[in-house]
């Protein structure tokens, strides 16, 4: 017999950024508090709520989403990725290093939604095009700038990880 606690409630078994975090959260917990409130990953931010803005997209299985659109209890028993993954210690991944030189951010409040839907694009295409990279951004509202060292920044990225070793994120 289940109690009322237990239809509020679920527990739930993800990966995030490589490491098992088993928890029991509401129900109605979306993604993106349960990463900042819960696991304490406040590189995912919050801001319109409405998956309008892009500021909260993280990878589910490596493939965006939206964090505030998404309940915790849907990402139990998958893969999450958020912008804490990408570095490696101190050495940044090559989106993040690619912003830094093409002074990719202003504020950067939207720049980890958009390095996790930038990762996206060049895991599925290494060799984006101008056009493919600004219909990535097309999601994603930036209020600081407009958009062209984003765009600088990406190919920049899609440029040095095309030419690592393979084998490296």
């Amino acid at each position: 017999m289940s109690t009322e606690q237990d239809t509020l409630e679920r527990d739930i078994r993800v990966s995030v950024n490589g490491k098992t975090y088993e928890q029991r959260v509401p129900v109605r917990m979306h993604l993106a508090d349960f990463l900042r409130q819960n696991l304490r990953l406040t590189g995912t931010h919050l801001g319109c709520e409405h998956g309008v803005c892009g500021a909260c997209t993280v990878l589910i299985d490596g493939h965006s989403s939206r964090g505030c659109l998404t309940l915790a209890v849907q990402a139990h028993g998958r893969n999450i990725e958020t912008v804490e993954g990408l570095a490696d210690g101190d050495k940044l991944h090559a989106i993040q290093q690619a912003f830094w030189d093409k002074h990719g951010l202003q504020c950067g409040y939207c720049t980890p939604g958009i390095l996790m839907s930038l990762l996206e694009l060049l895991r599925e295409q290494p060799s984006p095009d101008e056009a493919t990279v600004r219909e990535v951004l097309s999601g994603h509202l930036c209020r600081c700038t407009g958009y062209n060292n984003i765009v600088a920044a990406a190919l920049a990225a899609a440029e040095t990880l095309r030419n690592q070793p393979v084998g490296i994120k």
